[in-house]
């Protein structure tokens, strides 16, 4: 696998972790609502959109910094 490749693609990993862990973190603290499965539908696409835009920044500030 190309280098370039490789880097996309273990800075957008380590950038969707990163903002699974934190939307996860920020839905329990905030938003913590128990019930029906449209709660599921709506933590899981919350969860999704954070982690999305953070590997995205991730990936930008990576590709700034690297030299």
């Amino acid at each position: 696998m190309p280098c370039m490749i490789r880097f996309m693609l273990t800075r957008l990993a380590t950038g969707f972790a990163i903002g699974c862990a934190a939307g996860f973190f920020i839905w329990q603290n905030g938003f913590a609502v128990a019930g029906a499965i449209d709660d599921y539908l709506a933590q899981g696409l919350f969860i999704y959109l954070f982690a999305s835009t953070i590997a995205m920044g991730y990936l930008a500030t990576a590709l700034l910094l690297e030299e």
